[in-house]
């Protein structure tokens, strides 16, 4: 049956079409809606785990107990994965073990714009890049055949505009695979001299890989009518390649990017008068071209730095530009990130903000914090970095300080470094925002919401507990509406002589099930356009002809505007 997929969901229907049945990821953007969407299909067990590397390695165990596996993650959540990933690379697999791993080109929702294309070969691992819904299906499947084939976990390479772009897929019927298990240490156990022997399996894995690549048809020459340019392209570029140039020039369209078909590479160039390597970000492709001696335009012309387009690969391509369709506006309106209205870590972010405090901190919606008007952070760098930060920070002697971070973040990397604070006796304050959901990637349960992916009730983990139980004695609430209340735990938990933590506890204004008070209403006649209001950067407040106002679609009745007015001109709507 033929249908429009995102490649995400397509991704899912290709696990779920080859006979995956376990899958294990960390949401993060651009890669969450294939798990969301493989966990609707009742064949195939999936879960949230807290981290990437906890997801990577149960689906090793779940490929060792001979059931097809994926685990799913963005791609700095590969960096945390990383461990267990170049060992795996030694083992082999037993049943086809899949990672998926999505790019994040422009940074759309990421702190940087790796290219996870490295890792494929610095990990000696073969990468699949498709590069629309269709491929994203048909290349899913492909992994877990290669998998069992060569024995090795499988990357499944997407990026933000595959992800995230629909295109038309053909669905097939599901097949059930489940291998046995059989004890072999030598294969499993990678101590050392186990490890040595699995070294030259591996090199000649990528020696007979290569050969698969060579005539492999998701490696494809694209004939053209004029062999003067030749372009060798990948995933989205390719798309904007033939969209710009349409059949007027050959082109190697590369479905395998690791490794890379050497000869297939030397006889397409040979076939061409002048040679172009498209591809978004790092050097990947040209770097092993120009390691086979080739000549070539790559990234002296075109940037390593944010996503493509059509109209920049229109432009790169110069004297070569043919002259194929409409140029696409690329002028869109400036939509500056904000915390959503009735956000609960609003008020928090205010009172640190307000008291001048250093705070590091964490990956998650939470990190809007640094934008102005509230300015409240003073560093980001990963998952968890936050707390580990603060700690070399005050042991430094930066001073008083805090770290800010989100509950699922706290679980996914932070509870580490809150037991380095009590273990070395950190003089410092964590701040754990509690919202009860992971809120940046779109409403997914965690270790403390009590709910598992499918939304079935769950293990709860007492954050309180927890915090207690690694060593920290200090432990309180706070309601982040109440501006006061957050001001005087602060202070005091600042000024102990140990470490502590503030839990600041309210959920997400979006989720479904929060019932919000009625708008506030504006005295104009006691506004007195000292502004106050507007430092605290709600998009339900604005300023009109001098006074403020409150759009009453937006505002949730939240209350931390109120009580900032010291001249009482926001309130709750009277009872009539």
């Amino acid at each position: 049956m033929k249908t429009l997929m995102l490649g995400n969901e397509a991704v899912a229907r290709g696990l779920f079409e080859a006979g995956c049945g376990f899958v294990s990821s960390y949401p993060g953007t651009p890669s969450t809606e294939i798990t969301e969407a493989i966990a609707k299909y009742p064949e195939v067990y999936a879960e949230w785990a807290p981290n990437e590397k906890v997801a990577m390695e149960a689906a090793f165990g779940a490929s060792l107990s001979g059931t097809r596996s994926f685990c799913g993650m963005k791609h700095v959540g590969l960096n945390v994965a990383a461990d267990p990933l170049f060992t795996i690379s030694y083992t082999g697999v037993n049943a086809g073990m899949v990672i998926g791993v999505a790019d994040d080109a422009g940074m759309h929702s990421s702190q940087n714009e790796q290219d996870s294309r490295h890792y494929a070969r610095a990990a000696k691992i073969p990468m699949l890049e498709p590069s629309d819904s269709a491929e994203a299906l048909e290349f899913a499947k492909l992994a877990y055949d290669l998998s069992e084939e060569f024995d090795t976990p499988v990357f499944l390479k997407m990026c933000t505009r595959v992800a995230h772009s629909q295109s038309v897929v053909e669905t097939g019927e599901r097949i059930e695979v489940k291998k046995t298990y059989e004890k072999n240490p030598q294969k499993y156990i990678m101590m050392p001299g186990n490890a040595k022997r699995r070294h030259p399996v591996v090199e000649e894995r990528t020696k007979k890989l290569v050969a698969w690549a060579e005539k492999a048809s998701i490696n494809r020459v694209e004939p053209g009518e004029d062999h003067k340019l030749g372009i060798i392209t990948s995933s989205t570029s390719y798309q904007y390649v033939k969209e710009v140039c349409g059949d007027k020039y050959p082109v190697l369209k590369l479905g395998m990017i690791w490794p890379l078909p050497d000869q297939l590479l030397l006889d397409f160039a040979a076939s061409v008068s002048q040679l172009y390597v498209v591809e978004e970000l790092d050097s990947f492709i040209e770097t092993r071209c120009r390691e086979l001696g080739l000549a070539l335009v790559g990234k002296d012309t075109f940037p390593c730095i944010d996503e493509f387009s059509q109209n920049l690969v229109a432009q790169k391509l110069g004297a070569y530009e043919p002259v194929c369709g409409a140029k696409l506006e690329d002028t869109i309106p400036a939509r500056p990130p904000v915390m959503c209205a009735g956000c609960p870590h609003r008020g928090l972010y205010y009172t640190l903000a307000k008291n001048k405090v250093t705070a590091m901190g964490d990956i998650g919606c939470y990190t809007l914090g640094a934008v102005p008007p509230l300015a409240a952070l003073d560093t980001t760098i990963c998952m968890g970095a936050s707390i580990s930060g603060l700690h070399g920070f005050t042991k430094a002697g930066g001073g008083k300080a805090v770290a800010v971070i989100g509950d699922s973040t706290f679980m996914h990397s932070g509870v580490t470094g809150l037991i380095n604070a009590a273990y070395n006796e950190s003089n410092s304050t964590v701040i754990i925002v509690d919202n009860s959901i992971t809120g940046m990637t779109g409403h997914q349960q965690n270790p403390t919401t009590g709910y598992n992916l499918k939304g079935d009730p769950c293990t709860k983990i007492d954050l309180e507990s927890l915090c207690k139980a690694v060593g920290i004695r200090r432990v309180r609430v706070v309601d982040p509406y109440d501006l006061a209340q957050c001001d005087q735990a602060l202070k005091e938990e600042m000024a102990a002589d140990e470490p502590s933590v503030i839990i600041s506890r309210r959920p997400c204004a979006l989720l479904k099930y929060v019932k919000h008070n009625k708008p506030l209403e504006v005295d104009a006649d006691k506004c007195k356009s000292c502004k106050m209001c507007m430092k605290i950067g709600c998009p339900a407040i604005s300023m009109k002809d001098g006074k403020a106002v409150v759009d009453n679609t937006l505002c949730t009745g939240c209350g931390v505007c109120e009580q900032l007015c010291k001249f009482d001109a926001l309130h709750a709507p009277k009872e009539v």
